[in-house]
């Protein structure tokens, strides 16, 4: 590129990718810097849940926006990136969370019986207890969504790993990558293990906690259902009490994952290096119990960093200096379409939304 953008991203997973998006639709092209493929770091995989059900009505909220958003850019690049089968969600938080969806307003969700929760997640053992319906929720096109962003976005993404942020004094930020050096008037940082280490250029401290997640994916026996559910169960009735699954395009996998991460040092290294092995069988276990419509042999491993902030394994959360904003957070692909809307207002001078800004705590229960 001839002219060098006013803003940079840095990093092409789904909150950079949707950031520069967000500003191309706006009329601003922005540089996004990411070191390897996009989307295959905390973003990668086949599919991740979308679901309405949160403990904070603001998040709940900020997610009913950002279906829209989804939905919008669906039919914009021509591919399904949400599927139409819903969550069925399990557990004691059931009611509570029934209640916060109803008050918020604007989804359709409710309760069901062990009869309708079979009907749509057909791959479940029997269950008789709490459980709800959020049927505008599904199953996110994940490798879809990552490639048909990129694809948009063209030679704005470049393979260069970023090294050091530096503000100038003169109203730009110079950007230190593998390549060379450029300066921008603003910088979304949107770098996943990596935000913290660039936050702390300008004297910024994250309290972000990274570790590892475990996701398997099994193959369905026999024919593939027509249709399922998304699931999400805190029950523990099957032994688990953290368990997220979704259903992979066409229905003849599912990937299962637990919702306990593995901690991990600050020089990257495990704390206990076995624990990453006990996640994986821990999550066929479950299968076994649970989920007898799944052969319990995994067909796929997918291991990947997640960064998690101290309030709620929901929590997200923006920082600000001296023009560059730092996004960081867990379970961030849902939120990823409207989340990279604001931060593209945030980098065109718009302010931040104040339930973005840390004191907010957005994500946080009670």
């Amino acid at each position: 590129m001839d002219r060098v953008p006013e803003v940079a991203v840095i990093g092409a997973g789904i909150v950079g990718l949707c950031t520069a998006y967000a500003l191309a639709e706006r009329g601003t092209t922005a540089r996004v810097y990411e070191r390897g493929l996009p989307g295959h770091g905390q973003s990668s995989g086949q599919s991740r849940i979308f679901r309405h059900a949160h403990d904070d009505a603001r998040l709940v909220e900020f997610t009913r926006q950002g279906r829209a958003v989804w939905d919008e850019w669906a039919d914009r690049l021509g591919a399904e990136l949400i599927s139409q089968d819903g969550v069925v969600a399990l557990g004691g938080t059931v009611p509570g969370r029934l209640r916060t969806l109803r008050d918020v307003g604007g989804m359709t969700v409710r309760s069901l019986d062990s009869a309708e929760v079979h009907a749509h997640m057909p791959l479940l053992a029997d269950y008789s207890g709490p459980a709800m319906l959020d049927e505008d929720g599904g199953a996110i096109r994940t490798r879809v969504a990552v490639e048909r962003l990129a694809a948009a976005l063209g030679d704005s993404v470049v393979t260069e790993e970023v090294i050091s942020l530096r503000p100038t004094g003169h109203g730009t930020v110079e950007v230190r990558s593998t390549a060379g050096r450029e300066e921008y008037a603003t910088v979304v940082v949107c770098a996943g293990l990596g935000t913290a280490r660039l936050a702390r250029d300008v004297g910024l401290s994250l309290p972000v906690q990274p570790a590892a997640h475990v996701r398997l994916t099994f193959q369905v026996r026999g024919a593939p259902p027509e249709r399922v559910a998304c699931l999400q169960d805190s029950s523990g009735d099957f032994g688990e009490v953290g368990v997220y699954a979704a259903p992979y395009p066409g229905n003849s996998r599912y990937a299962v994952g637990l919702s306990q991460t593995v901690e991990i040092r600050e020089d990257g290294s495990f704390a206990d290096p076995e624990a990453l092995a006990a996640l994986n069988d821990r999550a066929r276990d479950y299968v076994a119990r649970a989920l007898p419509g799944l052969d319990p042999e995994p067909v796929e491993y997918l291991h990947c960093w997640v960064t998690s902030l101290p309030w709620s394994e929901d929590g997200m959360a923006v920082w600000e200096a001296d023009g560059i904003f730092f996004a960081a957070g867990h379970n961030l692909f849902k939120q990823a379409p409207r989340l990279g809307r604001a931060l593209a207002g945030a980098a065109l001078a718009e302010g931040l939304e104040d339930d973005l800004r840390p004191a907010a705590e957005l994500g946080r229960s009670g």
